[in-house]
């Protein structure tokens, strides 16, 4: 599974709300290119445009705050972002992202060290994140073993789906 991560950032403030990242009257979109149309619509309306696959979210505080909505992350996801990194994560939004297998990574100054345009490397073992700018380097916790293994798996849903079919072999 790739833990290392390199791209250009994009950088969001405190308490971005899974409203901002994908809009309520976009929830009855079912595919996630047609949500990957609207990501963070919100909160800048030209990112959806502007995303390549690989880019990184830098953000602050409370990422993804608001509702339990799955389609934030699922969003981000479809969209290209490699993965986001926040100086905190609302708990639901950490737990729907790393289940549907986007990859986050909490590091405390993040928001101050980048700019938008910037480019970032991110490791998910170590919880080292670099600004190529000026070689500005953080470190938060890396992510567990755990939730490294469900994103190598693709998501929650294709971990039970290995497990169904491993109890499924004759022994």
């Amino acid at each position: 599974m790739q833990v290392r991560f390199e791209g250009t950032v994009h950088v969001f403030g405190d308490a971005v709300d899974t409203d901002m990242i994908v809009p309520g009257k976009y929830l009855t979109l079912i595919e996630p290119a047609k949500i990957a149309e609207h990501v963070m619509e919100g909160s800048d309306p030209t990112f959806a445009k502007r995303v390549r696959p690989g880019d990184i979210v830098v953000a602050g505080k409370n990422f993804g705050c608001g509702s339990s909505r799955e389609h934030a992350p699922v969003g981000l996801k479809a969209a290209g972002v490699s993965v986001v990194v926040a100086e905190s994560f609302a708990r639901i939004f950490y737990r729907n992202a790393i289940n549907i297998g986007l990859p986050l990574l909490e590091v405390k100054g993040a928001r101050e060290t980048f700019q938008s345009g910037d480019r970032a490397s991110v490791d998910l073992s170590s919880g080292e994140v670099r600004n190529a700018r000026d070689s500005a380097t953080l470190r938060g916790p890396g992510l567990s073993s755990q939730a490294l293994s469900i994103l190598e798996a693709g998501g929650l849903v294709e971990v039970v789906k290995h497990k169904l079919a491993a109890r499924a072999r004759p022994a």
